[in-house]
């Protein structure tokens, strides 16, 4: 056994001691991607059964498929007995018809963004950019605007991007349909494409709709010479052509886009007339903590907690940390609970002593982007962020 998979084995060893910490499995997933793609994928079905983020399992899931596809790109040839090759289809045209790509399911939002607690700076900069000309599409209309418009949202991790997109949706009245990188890969060359065309097509007849790519980054990434595969060149190619449709004749359909690392989007893909406007989604503000942290205690024995001040001690984190304060607290209770017989209920200075274990996760988001700010070149994206960081005393 090489050190390697010595290495695994102890790292399965404990994932089978703690098979409910998630964290710990995500990290055993990485580390399989690299050495077994079908082992990474069990654990992929073994954290989504365990109740696993249900947006982290669908990247694990496009990473576990664009890991077979490398596989099968690097793979020699099979070959038949005779030593002559056997014939791989190269495109989807030469699959089997019932391998096709299917319709694209809408669904219908019954939230808006009224109902997105907080957040004030984010829905005003919406409302200017983006919805207010598309409440008024006779006024729109006396300016030669069709109905229609692409939006890019950027910011950390887990601060409620996808939320903000259904409610987008539901404040347009419009259908929504949800665009993952699990999604669109496929086995035969030429599926993606296809199936990106397929998006488009149901959201035109479905028309008021909207499209939400999620982790665009991972879609939508710079071709730049001699990296990325051809699939991924391949995709950004595809979503060049159909956004260029959006701006012409697609009327009523919106095309929204979320990441958390905005730096490695195509530029092409953010020319005008493409997804030329951008809103920073930052973490929660106290208004937006409050209901968040409400939300996870509501029905669980949490009677007495002092949420205001919970909401206070937790600057900085996102609605994703904010859950986990709260699983760890009421983790804590159900052992305690277990202990005494009886309920014993979560406190205020129980989910205080666990965000202050915690390292809130936007954190090294903003490590990531400071160099980004200071070196790249920025075509106005960074605005909102900019003044953001001044606000707080930020570089």
């Amino acid at each position: 056994m090489t050190q390697d998979e010595d290495f695994l084995e102890v790292i399965a060893a404990e994932v089978a001691q703690d098979p409910t910490n998630g964290a710990l499995r995500e990290d055993f997933i990485t580390l399989l991607l690299q050495h077994d793609v079908d082992r990474a994928a069990e654990q992929v079905a073994a954290l989504e059964k365990l109740g696993g983020d249900p947006s982290r399992v669908r990247l694990l899931r496009a990473r576990v498929m664009a890991a077979r596809m490398r596989g099968s790109a690097s793979a020699p040839a099979a070959t038949e007995p005779t030593g002559s090759p056997i014939p791989v289809p190269t495109s989807i045209a030469d699959t089997p018809a019932d391998d096709a790509p299917g319709l694209w399911e809408a669904e219908r939002p019954s939230i808006t963004l009224d109902d997105v607690a907080g957040l004030a700076d984010v829905k005003s900069h919406l409302d200017s950019t983006f919805l207010a000309p598309l409440r008024n599409p006779e006024l729109a209309a006396a300016f030669g605007q069709t109905p229609g418009g692409s939006l890019l949202m950027y910011g950390p991790p887990g601060c409620g991007k996808t939320f903000i997109a259904k409610a987008i949706a539901g404040d347009l009245g419009a259908a929504f349909i949800h665009v993952t990188l699990a999604d669109l890969l496929g086995q035969w060359l030429g599926e993606s494409e296809k199936a990106i065309q397929s998006v488009f097509r149901d959201a035109r007849a479905a028309a008021p709709c909207v499209i939400f790519f999620d982790e665009f980054d991972a879609l939508g990434a710079r071709r730049t010479s001699g990296s990325g595969s051809q699939t991924m060149r391949s995709i950004v190619t595809q979503l060049l052509e159909e956004l260029d449709g959006v701006t012409s004749h697609n009327e009523g359909v919106y095309f929204l886009a979320a990441t958390n690392r905005p730096w490695d989007i195509d530029p092409a893909l953010r020319r005008p007339g493409r997804i030329d406007k951008t809103v920073l989604v930052l973490p929660p503000d106290e208004v937006a903590r409050a209901a968040i942290l409400q939300g996870d205690l509501e029905g669980k024995p949490a009677d007495g907690v002092d949420i205001a001040a919970v909401a206070s001690a937790t600057d900085g984190f996102s609605g994703a940390d904010i859950a986990q304060v709260a699983r760890v607290a009421l983790q804590q209770s159900l052992t305690a609970s277990m202990s005494a017989g009886a309920v014993v209920p979560v406190t205020t200075e129980a989910l205080l002593d666990a965000a202050r274990t915690l390292v809130p996760s936007t954190t090294s988001w903003f490590d990531q982007i400071a160099p980004v700010l200071e070196y790249g070149v920025d075509d106005g994206t960074f605005t909102q962020l900019r003044t953001y960081r001044v606000a707080r005393g930020l570089r």
